[in-house]
């Protein structure tokens, strides 16, 4: 009995199963003159080739912003944009932003709404707390 290597393990069906980033595109804006684009310098000349080639499904943008702090800009899938200032920081870091970028669904922070962390269908085991339970009523007659 010989044994085969199996041709293909399955095929993409519109999507299903398959991991999508919600970040379409990355802008990178920098300045060659300025001290605050140091970082994002090194990060563009040593980190971003292998960067984007383990992201073909997104968009790398460079362009130079003169006289301008760096910017890193996130343009995602339902029109939302999110921009992070990287002025200052080295490339790891700028590399770390540009992660967060990647990572992000693009949908603004909300707050979770409701007094209680955890909802439940289910009422406690011990019940609703009422101050008349386990005493006895107070009596008021002197």
């Amino acid at each position: 009995m010989t044994i085969s290597a199996i041709q293909r393990t399955s095929v993409g069906r519109n999507g299903v199963g398959a991991f999508i980033f919600q970040c379409k595109r990355l802008d990178f804006h920098y300045c060659d003159w300025a001290g605050s684009s140091k970082g994002m310098n090194l990060f563009l000349q040593h980190q971003l080739p292998q960067f984007a080639a383990s992201h073909p499904s997104i968009e790398i943008h460079v362009s130079p912003r003169p006289s301008k702090h760096p910017v890193i800009r996130g343009h995602f899938i339902n029109g939302a944009q999110h921009a992070i200032c990287v002025r200052n920081l080295a490339k790891e870091q700028v590399l770390k932003k540009a992660e967060i970028l990647r990572d992000m669904s693009g949908e603004k922070a909300t707050r979770v709404k409701g007094g209680r962390v955890v909802g439940s269908l289910n009422e406690g085991i011990r019940g609703v707390w009422d101050p008349y339970h386990g005493a006895k009523a107070p009596s008021f007659a002197g």
